[in-house]
């Protein structure tokens, strides 16, 4: 038996699909933030540069990339991911 259609799920069964999504961003933000700070924590042992335009770049492109694939709109995406990555930022300069 497959899982019903949104369509076809009361109001309570779709505000309960969007709290299980939402705890899975929040699940999905807190394992990217741990693997961003690992990332500044290997940069800083190397004596490397904690932001690399270049790389942050590429994030964006992705970010689009995958928001066309996905059918939702770009710049909302990059926002997210600009936000997100500000949020690196914040905590590595916190973190010193």
């Amino acid at each position: 038996m497959s899982d019903p259609e949104p369509e076809e799920m009361t109001l309570d069964e779709l505000r309960t699909e969007i709290r299980g999504i939402d705890r899975e961003i929040v699940e999905l933000i807190a394992r990217r933030t741990y693997v961003a700070d690992t990332i500044a924590q290997v940069k800083a042992e190397q004596g490397l540069p904690t932001t690399d335009e270049q790389q942050e770049q590429q994030v964006m492109d992705r970010a689009g990339e995958n928001a066309e694939r996905f059918d939702v709109d770009a710049n909302l995406v990059k926002a997210i991911f600009r936000l997100l990555i500000e949020l690196n930022k914040v905590e590595q300069r916190e973190s010193r």
